[in-house]
């Protein structure tokens, strides 16, 4: 089996870049996006679905950003639309300090995804499968604001969404179909959660 190398990584090489905008003491999203690039959509959503995993997920309102952001650009990879969000979005903030802890938090799974993925199913990755995952992308975000409070519970949705991205980022359809699993998975948990919380 040959070795993969660093820039077969691209996971980590988001990470890089995440943690090189992490730098100042305040960093906004246009600060992310210049530093890992604008010209495709697939991996800002999976970068901002990544954060969502994170302890960032516990910041106020953060789940609410996060899911106008995907949703946004889901519909605009639907469309075959050029990267654009308005300005409030690109002015969303957060702390440096904050950013690198995150970033530091996905490092490991970060280096184990990319070492066990690589281009495979992706007849699962392309044409009209992607264009059902980017739809998919869109839908499952539009829960998460009512679900803050619930701990947790944004953070696995955000995961099953950071999967379907990084499947088609990588051309990795283990990715996509674990991505599917989570969508099962994810409102069966969100229900129990709320069932034991009636009870």
């Amino acid at each position: 089996m040959t070795r993969q190398t660093y820039e077969d990584w691209p996971l980590t090489r988001l990470l890089d870049a995440v943690d090189r905008a992490a730098e100042d003491d305040t960093v906004e999203l246009r600060d992310v996006l210049s530093e890992i690039g604008d010209r495709t959509i697939t991996p800002v959503i999976l970068v901002v679905a990544l954060l969502l995993v994170s302890p960032l997920s516990g910041v106020p309102g953060m789940p609410t950003i996060c899911a106008a952001i995907i949703i946004m650009l889901s519909l605009q990879g639907l469309t075959g639309s050029r990267l654009w969000l308005p300005r409030w979005m690109m002015r969303a903030e957060v702390k440096g300090a904050r950013l690198q802890q995150a970033v530091g938090w996905l490092r490991r799974p970060a280096d184990w995804i990319d070492r066990n993925s690589h281009p495979r199913l992706q007849a699962l990755t392309r044409g009209p499968m992607r264009l059902l995952i980017l739809a998919q992308c869109a839908v499952i975000p539009l829960g998460w604001p009512a679900l803050e409070l619930l701990p947790g519970v944004t953070s696995l949705a955000a995961a099953t969404v950071g999967l379907f991205a990084f499947g088609l980022f990588a051309r990795d359809g283990y990715f996509v179909i674990a991505g599917y699993i989570g969508m099962v998975a994810v409102p069966a948990g969100a229900l129990a959660l709320l069932n034991v919380a009636v009870l």
